[in-house]
């Protein structure tokens, strides 16, 4: 009945050997070296393949710049919403896309202007020697790149590669519609005069020189036409932000790869801004001034006619007669009724006026200022400069900005505004309405005097009444406009700048070339480290004495290195080599096996493997030569008769040997060959039989045993691999002592647990295990100073010993 300790593969669960691993990753070096090698070739045409990026920056500060001139009478200038407000303000609008929508357009950034580099096409924009003025309205070539060869001082050669596109797009600028046209030739080339108009199918334009071009002969330079959108949105990442430590300065950085694209953009960005910004202070001055002028031109007629009328009435007339009893000062009471009147019905008029354009218009750019009707109220004067602000900027955006959701936020803010203008407007003329009333009620009884008065007396006074009101009014507004102009040319803008953006050298800001090569470190190390940990974890063979303990509690009797010789026979042709000096200790190991079992006469070992190819035979040859290199008469049976080998290292023949004895055509003797090795004899397999198991269980086999016995002192019984047949552990009855053979890198952890398992069963006695085919390196784990390497204690153990020299020094070195 099996019982549970035979299922051994549960006591030798694995667990990752760290140092084990470690030492495997040094023996990889050469891997590592080589992908570093190959990452960091890779980070450098990756970095000389990059464009170098460029960053430029500019500083304004933003203050508050007050009219001098202004009063509480004039109220003309606009207010962006406070001094708190203004930085944000215009933080706010340098990263908008309408503004910079402005400036892109300005400077026509959609135009790349390109030069061939040594890895890619270089930004020319500042080097070129020529502009080109395109027609906006006229298609032009999108995205495909347009050679410009100057072929002398007059001429360029126009050229297009269309490659095998039917079909090519067009980019009208004017409404930033796209359309195609058929391409009807692969290649397209004409030579054209500067300043010549090129006008095609696909380009629509003029070359333009610039006056200081010089050396530009046989210069070659590309045009490209792009998204405008996108270059708006590539500008609109502008970085803009208050200085921490002076909330009113506004630093503006920009990056690219041109610096003079960048220079020129940050001062055109801000210069515009300012334009801008000083015109929004100027509209209230503008559109009073334009108000005035057409009520002064319609008024100057008005005026004249009662001039000539008072003249009139006065020509032979006593003018002191006529101001006697009371008529001046009447006069002089009732024309100043009349003008306040008249001040209160401009501001009804107004006011009548506003809510009407609430009512009915949408655009509110050209309302004059309330003051120019003299209206005070703060909150009518606030609002109305608002909405005038916002609806001259909503105005603006519809000859750039092509999106109508970019209209909504203006369109929210001015009704929030209307609404509240028109309850302004509403309790403004109740208020107006109550003062009218009086006025009325003053004139009616200074007119109740005046009727007192002689009839030519009141004529008079009535025709002077008429003239003094048109005088004062025009009066009044020549004041206003006088006011109005003087405020518009003393204006001055609340952006200035500190620096401006300016190329002076350096600026350097990417590629970050150190990035890649830290990536390249870092694929270096970690593209072998996983190679190598995949193979670890797939490794299931014996690499080091470590593993075999693992798998088996079977002892470990000796490590024998890996041969470097041709023949079987390492320790016969060089006998202090270490080689040589582990089979020795695996001799003494035995000695002393046997002296524990009180063994006395012949020894018998038989020597087994997993498998075929893990140096069982090459373990029985060296191991026999051993005991014959000390006296001891020594034999080898070749007890594989599936796949006989023993004999070739030997140079004897296989004609007869173990399956002639055991069918009975050959007695002992006639099967043994003596070898050149002094002590040591062979008996070879012989012919391949059909029953072989059958053989090696006849009595034949023990009789041969027993023989053998009174013939040497040590008999290596050559057997074949236990994990394949069952032949070996027919042998097993007649040894003293099992040598299993584990090869390094060759034998599979689970081989082992055939042998655990046949040995917990007492098939195989007295086992113990050689780990053969040891190289000590870190390739395998660790090196084991017993074995391979015990010659190392000496230099008598070695045949011969070369001097290293260079590199080779340093490595023996290193692996010590």
């Amino acid at each position: 009945m099996l019982d549970t300790k035979d299922f051994n593969f549960f006591e030798t669960q694995n667990s990752f050997d760290f140092k084990g691993f470690l030492l495997k990753i040094i023996s990889y070096w050469k891997w590592f070296v080589l992908s570093l090698v190959i990452t960091f070739v890779i980070a450098y045409n990756v970095n000389i393949r990059k464009e170098k990026i460029y960053g430029m920056e500019s500083l304004i500060v933003v203050e508050d710049q007050n009219n001098p001139l202004f009063t509480s009478n004039t109220s003309l200038i606009f207010n962006w919403g406070g001094t708190s407000d203004k930085v944000q303000t215009i933080i706010t609008t340098l990263k908008s896309r309408s503004h910079n929508e402005f400036v892109v357009d300005k400077l026509q950034y959609y135009i790349k202007y390109l030069k061939q580099g040594e890895y890619f096409f270089e930004d020319a924009y500042g080097q070129t020697p020529f502009v080109v003025d395109i027609d906006k309205t006229k298609g032009q070539l999108f995205g495909r790149l347009v050679k410009i060869k100057f072929i002398n001082p007059t001429q360029f050669e126009l050229s297009v590669d269309f490659e095998e596109a039917k079909n090519a797009s067009l980019i009208h600028y004017a409404d930033l519609s796209v359309s195609d046209f058929s391409v009807r030739e692969k290649e397209f080339k004409k030579v054209y005069k500067i300043n010549e108009s090129v006008e095609l199918p696909f380009l629509n334009m003029k070359v333009v020189l610039h006056p200081d071009a010089i050396n530009y002969e046989n210069s070659e330079y590309f045009i490209r036409f792009d998204d405008f959108n996108q270059t708006v949105a590539a500008y609109k990442g502008i970085d803009v932000a208050a200085d921490v430590k002076a909330m009113s300065v506004v630093r503006l950085q920009l990056q690219g790869s041109n610096k003079n694209r960048l220079v020129e953009y940050l001062n055109v960005t801000v210069d515009m801004l300012r334009k801008n910004e000083l015109n929004r202070k100027n509209l209230f001055a503008i559109n009073t001034i334009s108000f005035i002028d057409s009520t002064l031109v319609q008024m100057e007629g008005q005026i004249k006619d009662a001039e000539g009328e008072l003249k009139e009435f006065r020509r032979g007339k006593n003018i002191y007669e006529l101001e006697e009893g009371g008529g001046g000062i009447l006069t002089e009471k009732l024309s100043g009724y009349d003008v306040e009147k008249d001040e209160i019905s401009r501001k009804v008029a107004y006011l009548n006026l506003l809510k009407s354009y609430l009512d009915k218009s949408t655009d509110y750019s050209k309302l004059p200022a309330p003051t120019v009707a003299g209206i005070e109220d703060p909150n009518i004067v606030a609002n109305v400069s608002k909405l005038i602000g916002l609806s001259a900027e909503r105005s603006k955006m519809a000859y750039s900005v092509k999106s109508q959701g970019m209209f909504s936020d203006f369109d929210r803010e001015m009704a929030a505004i209307k609404s509240v203008l028109l309850e302004n407007i509403s309790s403004s003329k109740a208020a107006l309405n109550i003062d009218l009333s009086i006025v009325n009620k003053n004139i009616r009884l200074a007119e109740g005097q005046a009727s007192l008065l002689p009839e030519q007396k009141q004529e008079h006074l009535k025709i002077t009444r008429k003239y003094n009101l048109k005088d004062k009014i025009y009066s009044t507004f020549l004041e206003k406009r006088s006011e109005a102009e003087i405020v518009k040319a003393s204006n001055i803008s609340d952006i200035n700048f500190l620096d401006r953006a300016k190329d002076v050298g350096g600026g350097l800001r990417g590629p970050k070339t150190s990035v890649n090569y830290i990536l390249a470190i870092l694929m270096g190390f970690l593209v072998p480290f996983v190679i190598v940990l995949i193979i670890t974890l797939l490794d299931n063979n014996i690499n080091s004495v470590e593993d075999i303990q693992k798998q088996t509690k079977i002892p470990v009797i000796g490590v024998v290195g890996k041969k470097h010789s041709d023949t079987n026979l390492s320790v016969f042709e060089k006998q202090k080599s270490p080689l040589s000096e582990s089979f020795r200790s695996i001799r003494s190991s035995l000695q002393f096996l046997y002296k524990k079992q009180q063994k006395e006469g012949a020894k018998i070992l038989m020597i087994t493997s997993s498998v075929s190819g893990e140096g069982k035979t090459f373990c029985s040859i060296n191991l026999a030569t051993v005991f014959a290199l000390s006296h001891k008469k020594t034999v080898i049976v070749g007890l594989d008769l599936r796949k006989p080998r023993i004999f070739g290292d030997f140079n004897i023949n296989n004609i007869t040997g173990v399956v002639n004895y055991l069918i009975g055509q050959k007695t002992i003797d006639e099967v043994i060959q003596t070898t050149h090795v002094p002590y040591l004899d062979v008996i070879s397999s012989g012919p391949i039989p059909p029953n072989p198991a059958e053989l090696l269980m006849a009595d034949a086999m023990e009789e041969m045993i027993e023989e053998l016995k009174l013939k040497y002192d040590y008999i290596i019984l050559d057997t074949p691999p236990v994990g394949l047949v069952s032949d070996a552990l027919e042998l097993s009855r007649f040894c003293d002592a099992t040598l299993y053979v584990a090869r390094q890198g060759f034998t599979k952890r689970g081989m082992l647990g055939v042998v655990n398992e046949k040995h917990k069963r007492g098939e195989l006695n007295n086992i113990s295990i050689i780990f053969n085919g040891y190289e000590n390196t870190a390739k395998y784990g660790y090196g084991y100073g017993y074995g391979y390497g015990y010659g190392a204690y000496g230099e008598g153990y070695h045949d011969e010993r070369t001097e290293l020299r260079g590199w080779r020094k340093f490595a023996a070195k290193f692996r010590k």
